[in-house]
């Protein structure tokens, strides 16, 4: 795909959603860091409702500590991997009042020195906190570039550096939000939307289902 077909592409989801963000409900840095760590295979459907009473109980990082491994276990079994995400938040959590005064750093390398926090995580949360222009790919995002061959890449860090190479800096910002969101519920694993595409005359998928 050529750079004049992109910049169509982010100017339609530009004039459909001016501000687009996270469907992970959040009122905090931490809270969104949490959130994040646990939609790792999860969908951000069942996150929410985990967090929604999670939150309401324990939404900083000495609070998770007091409440403890056991009852955040409680808490958030019902998301996939529970026991591991248990293990990594506790970790995280004492990190982040021991070096950091309990509050999220700024910078990648702190962010990834955290347990459970992966180049993804920290993409959302240099992104959505500290508007940060970088672009954290997931599964739909890696699906959306490579069908429509906005991007094409075999790993998802490939896709991320070349969507860094051909996004212009002004959507940068967005560009994770937007292209998360089109492959959640348009451009779909089993059975992409294409007949109610916003950009079906510019994908160049070409297999389109209209």
């Amino acid at each position: 795909m050529n750079n004049a077909k992109r910049y169509k592409i982010l100017n339609i989801f530009n004039a459909n959603n001016s501000n687009p963000t996270t469907e992970l409900v959040y009122n905090s840095a931490f809270e969104l860091l949490i959130a994040v760590i646990l939609s790792a295979r999860s969908t951000d459907v069942q996150v929410n409702k985990v967090t929604d009473n999670l939150f309401a109980v324990a939404s900083s990082p000495q609070a998770i500590l007091n409440l403890g491994e056991d009852a955040l276990k409680k808490q958030i079994r019902s998301i996939g991997l529970f026991n591991k995400k248990t293990e990594n938040i506790i970790k995280t959590c004492e990190l982040l009042v021991n070096l950091y005064d309990s509050k999220i750093p700024a910078n990648r390398y702190a962010l990834e020195s955290l347990p459970g926090v992966g180049r993804k995580t920290a993409n959302v949360i240099l992104n959505l906190i500290f508007g940060f222009p970088t672009i954290a790919v997931d599964s739909h995002i890696f699906r959306f570039c490579n069908r429509s061959r906005f991007v094409i890449g075999v790993t998802l860090k490939i896709v991320e550096r070349k969507l860094l190479t051909v996004i212009p800096e002004r959507f940068k910002s967005k560009c994770h939000s937007w292209m998360v969101l089109h492959g959640r519920y348009v451009c779909t694993a089993r059975k992409p939307q294409c007949s109610s595409c916003c950009i079906r005359e510019l994908c160049e998928y070409n297999k389109k289902i209209i």
